[in-house]
This record gives structure tokens, C-alpha cells and sequence, in this order.
């Protein structure tokens, strides 16, 4: 998993409420055996018109957005269904964080497992970002993990919070899996131990 420390890049306000999966990852697109080629579907019906084209008209298709690493979602980003195929398409299309007020508790979890970070921050700290990233010439932040900070511009900082497990997994890129390995030796001794003090396991 990718490891996520102080990046910087462009934030894109995304501030609509209860954007589902189907919106992130529209149901054409889980028909793949592998992850490969997903960022070609996140918020298809609104990247592209009808003939394919791209939609001017779509924040992530305006030149002083495109590229961007950040997303400001509005409340309860990621509702709906529980496909991780929504993260690992925002992932493949450079999504490093999603910065908002509430998200979907199994998006919410997806995202931490796969290395997109999830910011939640009150409805005033969100106005704070919203109104910098909104304008083309403020819309490049700063994330910086280890300090649980966001850095506007003109080094405005908003601080935020994160549980301690999901900051040690981004930080050193480990997944669920990576986590449990940190444990190795310890769970080699539990069964080397629990195997004498039970032979007939074996």
C-alpha cells in the first residue's frame, strides 16, 4: 500500500451531500477480473457527456482542477453500496484524500485499507478549505499527516484528527495484512507456547 505522509497538491471541491458509490463507481465498471483501468470510471456520468466527450462543465475536467490529489466532499461521501471499487478507482485517478465532515462508515473503512485518507473536520473548519479551494488561484493545500494538519494558503493551518492505528497504517503504507505482520514474532511465540501447553493440536 502506498504510504502517505506531507503531500502537496490540488484540492477539488466536490461539496455534494450523500454522494454515493454508484456515483464513484458506476456498475458497468465491476465487471473486471483485476483493478486494472477503474479511474476510467470515477463519477463517469459526470465526467462525460453523452458522446463520451469530456463534461467542460465538471470540476475535475477544468483546467485549474485537473490533476488533483485532494477532493472537499460534502456530507456522507461514499453512501450506498460497499464496493471497494470506488476507492481503488479515486486511488488510480491520483485521489490521495478526501477531506470532509461525515463519510460512509464501510467507505470510511475502505478508504483507510487502501491508503486514501479520509480527513473529517466540523462543518467550520470545512467552510475554512472550501472557501480557499473554491478559487483557482488558493486551491493547492498541504496535508500533512504526521502533524495532523492541513496548510491553506497564505499557511493558513487547520488541525484534525485521526485514530492512531489508521495515521501508523498511512504512514508507513501498511494494510490490515502489513499491520498483523508487525506482530509476527509475537504470534509465533503464542503458537510455539499454546502447541506445548496443548500437544494434541498438532
Amino acid at each position: 500500500m502506498q504510504a502517505f505522509n506531507v503531500l502537496t497538491g490540488v484540492a477539488a471541491p466536490l461539496p455534494a451531500a450523500n454522494v454515493d458509490t454508484d456515483v464513484i463507481m458506476p456498475k458497468q465498471f465491476l465487471k473486471g477480473i483485476d483493478r486494472s483501468g477503474l479511474e476510467g470510471g470515477v463519477f463517469f456520468d459526470l465526467r462525460f457527456l453523452a458522446d463520451g466527450s469530456p463534461d467542460p462543465a465538471f470540476i475535475l475536467n477544468e483546467p485549474e482542477w485537473q490533476n488533483a490529489k485532494f477532493l472537499l466532499v460534502g456530507p456522507n461521501f461514499g453512501c450506498g453500496s460497499s464496493r471497494e471499487h470506488a476507492v481503488w478507482g479515486l486511488k488510480q485517478l491520483g485521489i490521495r484524500a478526501l477531506i470532509g465532515t461525515t463519510f460512509a462508515g464501510i467507505f470510511f473503512d475502505n478508504c483507510q485499507r487502501n491508503g486514501v485518507l479520509t480527513v473529517q473536520l466540523s462543518p467550520e473548519q470545512w467552510a475554512q478549505v472550501a472557501q480557499a479551494v473554491t478559487r483557482a488561484d488558493n486551491n493547492e493545500i498541504t496535508v500533512d499527516l504526521p502533524q495532523q494538519k492541513i496548510i491553506l494558503h497564505h499557511d493558513k493551518v487547520i488541525d484534525f484528527t485521526i485514530d492512531e492505528l489508521s495515521k501508523l497504517s498511512l504512514l508507513n503504507g501498511l494494510d490490515a495484512v502489513g499491520n498483523t505482520l508487525r506482530y509476527s514474532d509475537d504470534i509465533r511465540q503464542f503458537q510455539r507456547s499454546h502447541l506445548a501447553n496443548n500437544p494434541w493440536l498438532a
